[in-house]
C-alpha cells in the first residue's frame, strides 16, 4: 500500500516516496513532505541543471550547488533556469 503525503511543492495530497532519497536532513524532509510527482520534476530540473552549466555530481562544489537548488526548486524558494536556457519547442 503506497504511503500519501501532503507535498510541500504541488499543495495538495500525493503518493509519497518509497525511500529517503537525499542523505540527511534534506532526505527525510523531502521523504516526508514531498510527492512522486513532484520528485520526478525535480529529477527533470535537475538534469536540465547539470547538461546546462556542465556540472559534475562528483565535484562537491557542484553537489552543493544542486542541493541548493534542491531545496529552493521542492521548498518553494525560487529555483532559476540556467542563464540563456531555451526549452525546447512545446514546452513552457
Amino acid at each position: 500500500m503506497s504511503r500519501t503525503v501532503f507535498c510541500q511543492y504541488q499543495q495538495r495530497d500525493a503518493e509519497g516516496l518509497d525511500f529517503v532519497p537525499w542523505p540527511g536532513p534534506l532526505g527525510q524532509r523531502i521523504h516526508a513532505h514531498i510527492g512522486k510527482p513532484a520528485w520526478s520534476a525535480w529529477l527533470a530540473h535537475q538534469t536540465m541543471l547539470i547538461n546546462e552549466n556542465r556540472l559534475s555530481p562528483r565535484d562537491p562544489k557542484h553537489r552543493a550547488f544542486l542541493e541548493d537548488e534542491m531545496e529552493k526548486f521542492l521548498f518553494g524558494g525560487g529555483a532559476e533556469k540556467p542563464a540563456g536556457y531555451v526549452p525546447p519547442a512545446g514546452e513552457g
